[in-house]
């Protein structure tokens, strides 16, 4: 997978981030979620180099970049500095702007860079996520019960941790098939699950997981309270799959206008949260339709 993209670590930020890069045209900066790494774009990647070069990362804490013990505010995974770290990724390559594209905890990151480095970037996507706040704040029994993993991964340490670490294969099988609305892992792929299986079952990313979800739930709505009044102020588009939770539960375009001062643009896709994986072609589209533009 991804053959045709060179593999390089760089150290940003105080830590190693891992990540591979390559194509031709302006940059364009990828980031995934959680529990996977940058393989998320294998399915888009060569098609989208071929317009733009492609910035791949695993983010800190993820795939096989750093994984630093979690601070007692969880502030070394808030997707400040997070973002903070692939600004800092971009400029080390030379990219002073680029385009962004995040999916899952990979968008609350970008969302977070372009409101704390506005002039680096261009364009901004975001895959299947409402807002961190707002989803926290329209919370219900629905929501709870789907997505558990919240409301698990945010509690302290080492309970997560323990239980996770008991059988990380299960939870990271059970997570990825049970938010594809069709109970199943069949379309990652056999090589993208076992990079995903590597790479989740080693204690040091089942930490570095929760407290990316604690951070969420405690620095990050600090963050986002404090600095409630700063807008997203380039072209924003968002792509959702109708047959997840985001898309049945929340209403992603109409909360993301309240987050922006431009005009919001954007569509569901038949699938579910995994949308790089499910419907890679139809999101092909998407990208092209917007970044191309």
């Amino acid at each position: 997978m991804l053959k045709n993209f060179k593999l390089e670590q760089k150290t940003v930020n105080g830590v190693s981030i891992n990540f591979r890069h390559g194509g031709k045209g302006p940059p364009l900066l990828l980031m995934h979620g959680f529990p996977q790494t940058h393989v998320i774009w294998h399915k888009v990647a060569d098609q989208l180099a071929q317009h733009f070069t492609l910035v791949m990362p695993d983010l800190r804490g993820y795939g096989d970049s750093d994984k630093p013990r979690g601070t007692a505010d969880h502030g070394n995974y808030s997707k400040r500095v997070m973002a903070q770290d692939m600004v800092e990724l971009m400029h080390a390559l030379d990219y002073e702007t680029f385009d962004v594209c995040g999916h899952d905890r990979g968008g609350r990151v970008a969302h977070r860079l372009t409101l704390d480095h506005p002039s680096c970037v261009k364009k901004l996507m975001i895959i299947d996520i409402s807002p961190t706040r707002t989803m926290f704040e329209r919370t219900d029994q629905a929501f709870a019960n789907v997505y558990y993993h919240w409301f698990f991964l945010s509690q302290p340490y080492p309970l997560p941790e323990t239980l996770i670490g008991n059988n990380a294969e299960f939870f990271i099988d059970y997570s990825l098939g049970s938010l594809g609305a069709k109970n199943d892992t069949e379309f990652f792929g056999p090589e993208a699950m076992a990079e995903y299986r590597r790479c989740f079952c080693q204690p040091a990313m089942i930490h570095a997981g929760c407290e990316d979800y604690r951070a969420a739930a405690t620095i990050d709505l600090v963050h986002d309270r404090d600095h409630e009044q700063n807008k997203i102020a380039c072209p924003l588009h968002i792509v959702w799959g109708e047959h997840g939770v985001v898309g049945k539960l929340f209403t992603p375009l109409a909360d993301w206008q309240e987050k922006a001062s431009v005009k919001v643009t954007g569509t569901a896709l038949p699938a579910g949260h995994f949308i790089p994986d499910q419907v890679p072609e139809l999101l092909l589209e998407e990208m092209m339709g917007f970044f191309g533009s």
